[in-house]
């Protein structure tokens, strides 16, 4: 866990004892687990120590499941994912967000053509970690669900309560999120399709099982339902946000971002 992100401090006692009590091993390294298991999910809240954690698995072939934040950082986001591809380890990320029914719905053509989409989630910040690779990607992956990977351009608007990120896909529709840290706050959005307008639907309805459902699906036949490509794509629209605001909130090329972090 995390020494000094306090949300990670308070619920690690927790957590090790609910492994006890379901007399699960608890070991003192990463090398000592692999020598015990079969596949790792990787589910601290500490983003930072996660490249080193993760490339150890990835030397070992183990399937690999990789919950938020993915890394603390979008040059480290690369280095997890150009291994996992280099040595043809099978890696997955998702929040469970993706699963909520009208972002699925769309996602598979059932309001036609998408044009466009408008989603939010609660976002606070954490210090040690980039803008929205802490929270903000729950809404995120909402709006990726439903529009694709292939997000070209990212503008920001920012407030200390809320920020609007616009984003122009390679078929010039547009889609925001929206962040938000004062009042009441969900996971959600709006669907616009050439058949229907649609909202993403409520996390309530989905929880985690659906999530779940599909990681013991990629545990036991090491395919990802998301490609790494569009994992790899969410996490340059978070940095394009993070350059687009540092600028005044210029437009920001996604391929310029990338390119940057993989020098």
């Amino acid at each position: 866990g995390s020494r000094n992100i306090e949300s990670s401090v308070k619920q690690i006692p927790f957590y090790v004892e609910k492994m006890k009590e379901n007399k699960i091993a608890i070991t003192g390294s990463v090398d000592e687990l692999l020598k015990m298991v079969d596949v790792v999910m990787l589910m601290t809240f500490d983003g930072r120590p996660r490249v080193e954690q993760a490339l150890q698995v990835i030397k070992s072939g183990k399937p690999l499941f990789i919950n938020k934040p993915f890394a603390a950082s979008l040059k480290d986001v690369v280095k997890i994912i150009d291994a996992a591809k280099k040595l043809k380890t099978p890696i997955f990320s998702s929040s469970p967000t993706r699963y909520l029914k009208g972002a699925q719905l769309a996602r598979n053509g059932g309001i036609g053509e998408v044009t466009g989409a408008d989603c939010y989630s609660r976002a606070p910040l954490e210090p040690t970690h980039p803008d929205f690779f802490w929270y903000g990607i729950h809404g995120i992956e909402i709006l990726f669900t439903i529009m694709g990977k292939d997000c070209r351009v990212v503008q920001r608007i920012s407030s200390p309560d809320t920020d609007i990120v616009t984003g122009t896909w390679a078929n010039e529709n547009i889609g925001t999120y929206r962040s938000i840290r004062k009042g009441f706050a969900t996971h959600s959005g709006t669907a616009f399709g050439i058949k229907e307008i649609i909202s993403a639907g409520s996390f309530n309805d989905v929880g985690h099982r659906p999530l779940v459902v599909d990681m013991l699906n990629f545990f036991q036949t090491g395919i990802s339902p998301v490609s790494v490509d569009e994992t790899l794509a969410i996490h340059v629209f978070m940095e394009a946000a993070d350059e687009s605001r540092r600028n005044g909130g210029r437009p920001v090329q996604m391929d310029e971002i990338l390119q940057k972090a993989m020098a």
